[in-house]
C-alpha cells in the first residue's frame, strides 16, 4: 500500500478562540504539530504518498511539510543541528500532495475527494484528531488484514457504553481466518453512526483509522447526506459491510493500545503529559513537578 488521506479540513470549533486562526491540526504537542505525528506513522507503515484534504485558512499545514531556506540556513550558521534536523524532517516523511474540500459535506465527501489521487488501489485514511502512540503498530496491522482479506478494515477501540453515542458503533463477529491472541481481527456486519446506548449494538467504536478497498468511492458517490446533513462514511462502509455492492466486505482490527483525541481538550493534555514524559529531556524534571503537584508543594 503506498497512498493515504488525511482529512483535514475542519474548523477545529473544540479548541476555539484557539483554532481561530491556527488549524487545529497544528496545535502543538510537545514541540511537533499533532498532524506530524499522523504523517510519521503513515510513513511507518510503508506509506510513501500522503493527500491531505485541506479548507480555507489551512496554509500553514503546507508550509510545516515545505522546506524553509531561511530557517534552515540560520540553524546551520549557529551550528545548530539538531534543532536543523527536526526542521527538515517533515519534509522527507512522505510525498504530500494537497486539494480542498471546498463545501463542508462531511467525512465520506472529504474521503470522495481523494478519488482521482487515489486511482484504483487500496489506501489509508488517517484522521488527523487521532494520535497513535509511535509503539502501537494499528495501522501496519489493518493494512496486513486488508491484504489478507482483499475488503476494507476500520479501527475498532471499546469504550464505556455510555461513550458509544460520541461515535460509529459496529456489530462483529469473530472472521474465519484470524488467529485469536495473534493479530485477530472481526467480521463487520453492520456500522451505526452515533447511537443511543441504549440502541448500540456493541461497545465497540470506530476511531480515526481505515483501510479502504477502492470500491468505497463508487458507494459514496451515490451515498445521501446522513446524519447532520453530511455525506457519512460510515454509511458507505455500511453498504460495503451488507454486501450490497464489490469490495469483499468489511472488517475490524480491535486497537488496545494508546490512543488520543487531540480534538478533545483533555485528551490533548494527556497526549503532551504522555509524550513529554516518556522523553529523556523533559520527562525526568516534568515527573519532578507532578510529583511535587501531587504533594501541594510551592511550584513556582
Amino acid at each position: 500500500m503506498r497512498k493515504a488521506v488525511i482529512p483535514a479540513a475542519g474548523l477545529g470549533t473544540r479548541f476555539a478562540p484557539a483554532t481561530k486562526a491556527m488549524p487545529k491540526e497544528m496545535l502543538p504537542v510537545v514541540d511537533k504539530p499533532a498532524i506530524q505525528y499522523v504523517v510519521e506513522e503513515a510513513a511507518r507503515s510503508g506509506i510513501t504518498d500522503v493527500l491531505i484534504i485541506t479548507g480555507r485558512n489551512k496554509r500553514s499545514l503546507e508550509d510545516h511539510f515545505d522546506r524553509e531556506p531561511s530557517l534552515e540556513q540560520a540553524l546551520a550558521d549557529k551550528g545548530d543541528t539538531v534543532r536543523l534536523a527536526a526542521v527538515q524532517e517533515p519534509t522527507a516523511l512522505a510525498d504530500i500532495h494537497y486539494v480542498r474540500q471546498g463545501d463542508p459535506k462531511g467525512l465520506g465527501h472529504a474521503v470522495l475527494r481523494a478519488r482521482s489521487h487515489v486511482g484504483d488501489e487500496p489506501f489509508a485514511v488517517l484522521l488527523g484528531d487521532d494520535l497513535i502512540h509511535e509503539e502501537d503498530e494499528l495501522l501496519t496491522e489493518m493494512i496486513r488484514v486488508q491484504e489478507q482479506t482483499g475488503g476494507s478494515v476500520i479501527g475498532l477501540m471499546e469504550v464505556e457504553p455510555a461513550e458509544i453515542a460520541a461515535y460509529g458503533c459496529a456489530d462483529v463477529v469473530p472472521a474465519s481466518g484470524s488467529t485469536p491472541g495473534d493479530g485477530d481481527y472481526v467480521r463487520v456486519r453492520r456500522l451505526v453512526e452515533k447511537p443511543c446506548p441504549a440502541e448500540a449494538p456493541s461497545n465497540l467504536a470506530v476511531i480515526g483509522r481505515y483501510v479502504l478497498h477502492p470500491a468505497v468511492f463508487d458507494v459514496l458517490e451515490t451515498t445521501p447526506p446522513g446524519r447532520g446533513g453530511e455525506i457519512q462514511l460510515t454509511d458507505a462502509l455500511q453498504t460495503l459491510a451488507a454486501g450490497d455492492s464489490d469490495g469483499f466486505g468489511v472488517y475490524g482490527v480491535v486497537f488496545r493500545g494508546r490512543r488520543f483525541d487531540t480534538g478533545d481538550k483533555l485528551s490533548y493534555l494527556k497526549a503532551v503529559f504522555t509524550l513529554a514524559i516518556e522523553r529523556s529531556d523533559l520527562g525526568p524534571d516534568l515527573r519532578k513537578w507532578l510529583s511535587a503537584q501531587s504533594e501541594g508543594a510551592d511550584l513556582g
